[in-house]
């Protein structure tokens, strides 16, 4: 998802920086993927799911914002901001449209769609008017790459960032060059860009309305939502160009120039224990964190494995005994704060080996000028997103200070705590009611603490906002079990780089796809190396300069064009298969496509690392290429 290490990347930038850079005015922001790196996250149940916490995988993620945020701080330079609004009406489902039908009828009938359709952009350039950047934000999830996928991948926003960046850094490859284009999470908790909605694997019929579940079959898993495209490339190519599209077209037609001062505002909150005043007789409170029944169901983008379906309100004998048993019985008080979701994981009161949830989470608000970034620790559902928008700019403009306020969203923002529903949803317990893990009353209290926050900045009191309880920062007991890459062994005769499956002599330019098989290292092994850097790239397609007689990089492993492939074998031998996909813009010429690793072995009584790298054979890429 997102980098929780927010703690680690702001300790660096105090080292460089000073108090430039703060917790108040620094937000980090997940573009959102399923398909990236984990293992480093500090709670228990996330560090679950990714064999631990693995600094071999934290550290160039912190060591990669930093040094992004070091880029930007030395090319800082005057300049001008523009903002453009518009609407992409064919890119996403609301996947629990159940859920968002309980939501009143006279508060559903305020819009259009069941999902948010607009793409809002902010247009950067230097004093000249020449481009230097954008950020655009729109609500809709990056699962268009399915739970099939093995290879790290942005998805169809990191998709849409490419194809803008390409336009923009022409000859330039994937994150170099001067313009930046951020494509950003906004409120997507129930937005799917699967477009041809969710149908039963084994039948082919569209699966149930309210449990997503299939007659035949019956686990949550045989109930997916897929398409626009022929498979998941397909899809995330599709849905990826459209947000591209739509962000150049407002991009390019940005005229409304964003004017006045910078605020921010920032508190930590204590999520489990906020009190809520919902009239004039009345207040809630939110709950320590749990889990529903429904959460093991997953969603029509990824269902569970297991016998749990989406829409459950009622506990499941089997499993809430194998809780008890292994886990632990959730407590009456959290039963009843989180009723009705019938409660599969009480994380809130599991605290071994570290908690397995947060409690202490950030809510955060930037403005500057008209324009305000409401940092949401979290994945909020559509007419969550818009009360939340609402509700602050109803404070900003309330003193007069502020007006024609565009509010966005920057959902998955410094640390994660799942979905955020409204109280409605809540009560149908899809997939994200159950994941809203501070219980029915969670929005209600992130709407008056944002809401606090807002009149903070309209009166211009935000020195005197409490700083709220700070997080644990936990530098003991991060536990992994991710075993140590092993010593690396080639087949006989052969050498670690070596091309097993050499490329034929011309391909055609259109469609074809040249494909290498080598013999490869353990890929863990470019973290652990401590060589792992930024620019670094275990593929590059290379095409031959005559006039220089040089070799010049076209794509690296972040192009969309390379796919590379690393199988764990037998005997401690691994290989890797690499393809490229020619792109219609690739020039007839001579190429060849090398890969890069590190391997270890054993020398004397140690263990070294050291570098590899092979090449393919020379190839053509022709403009026309008949065979007989």
């Amino acid at each position: 998802f997102h980098i929780e290490k927010h703690t680690e990347v702001l300790q660096a930038l105090q080292m460089k920086y000073g108090d430039l850079y703060r917790q108040d005015n620094v937000v980090l922001s997940g573009t959102h993927t399923h398909c990236g790196l984990g293992g480093y996250f500090q709670y228990t149940l996330f560090m679950m799911t990714s064999k631990g916490y693995i600094k071999e995988s934290t550290q160039p993620l912190v060591n990669g914002i930093v040094k992004s945020i070091d880029i930007a701080h030395r090319n800082m330079k005057p300049g001008r901001i523009f903002r453009n609004r518009g609407d992409l009406d064919d890119s996403s489902l609301n996947r629990s449209p159940h859920s968002y039908l309980n939501n009143p009828e006279d508060e559903r009938h305020r819009y259009k769609w069941n999902t948010d359709k607009q793409v809002v952009v902010l247009k950067f350039t230097d004093l000249d008017g020449d481009g230097i950047g954008m950020i655009s934000w729109f609500a809709v999830h990056a699962v268009s790459m399915n739970y099939t996928n093995r290879m790290v991948s942005s998805d169809n926003m990191g998709y849409a960032s490419c194809l803008l960046e390409q336009d923009k850094n022409p000859g330039e490859l994937p994150g170099q060059g001067g313009f930046v284009a951020g494509f950003s999470s906004s409120n997507l908790g129930d937005v799917t860009p699967n477009t041809k909605g969710p149908h039963c694997a084994n039948t082919g019929l569209p699966c149930d309305y309210l449990n997503s579940s299939c007659p035949v079959g019956g686990v949550s898993v045989m109930c997916q939502a897929y398409g626009p495209g022929d498979d998941m490339f397909d899809s995330t190519r599709i849905i990826g160009h459209k947000i591209y599209s739509k962000a150049k077209e407002l991009y390019a037609n940005a005229v409304e120039e964003v004017t006045g001062f910078l605020h921010s505002a920032h508190q930590w909150v204590n999520m489990t224990d906020v009190t809520v005043q919902i009239n004039a007789t009345h207040t809630v409170s939110t709950c320590k964190p749990a889990l529903g029944h429904s959460f093991a169901a997953g969603t029509i983008d990824g269902g569970g494995d297991l016998n749990f379906t989406q829409g459950a309100v009622e506990g499941d004998p089997f499993w809430d005994g194998i809780r008890d048993l292994v886990l632990g019985k959730p407590s009456n008080q959290t039963q009843e704060c989180h009723h009705p979701k019938p409660i599969l994981l009480s994380t809130g009161e599991m605290n071994w080996p570290l908690p397995w949830h947060p409690q202490i989470v950030d809510v955060q608000i930037i403005t500057i000028g008209s324009v305000a970034v409401v940092a949401v620790p979290g994945e909020m559902t559509t007419m969550s997103g818009r009360r939340l928008r609402e509700a602050v700019q109803q404070e900003l403009e309330s003193e007069g200070t502020f007006r024609d306020t565009e509010v966005v969203i920057a959902g998955l923002s410094n640390v994660y705590t799942h979905y955020i529903t409204t109280y409605e949803e809540y009560q149908v317990q899809r997939y994200e009611g159950a994941s809203t893990i501070y219980g029915p009353h969670t929005l209600s209290a992130y709407l008056q603490k944002f809401r606090g926050l807002a009149k903070a900045i309209a009166q211009d009191r935000v020195s005197e906002l409490p700083l709220g309880p700070q997080p644990p920062f936990f530098k003991e007991h991060l536990l992994s079990w991710m075993l140590p890459a092993p010593v690396d062994k080639t087949p006989q005769n052969t050498s670690f780089g070596d091309v097993l499956e050499q490329v034929y002599p011309v391909y055609r330019q259109v469609g074809h796809i040249v494909t290498i098989w080598s013999v490869s290292a353990h890929t863990a092994l470019w973290g652990s190396s401590g060589l792992s850097t930024q620019d670094k790239t275990f593929v590059t397609v290379e095409i031959y300069d005559n006039r220089t007689e040089t070799w010049e990089i076209v794509h690296t492993d972040a192009s969309w064009e390379t796919r590379f492939h690393w199988l764990k074998g037998s005997n401690q031998q691994s290989n890797a298969t690499i393809e490229w996909h020619i792109p219609s813009s690739a020039p007839s010429g001579s190429y060849r496509i090398r890969h890069f690793g590190h391997y270890k072995q054993w020398k004397g009584l140690q263990q070294v690392i050291t570098a590899y790298e092979g090449a393919s054979e020379v190839f053509r890429v022709a403009s026309s290429f008949y065979s007989h």
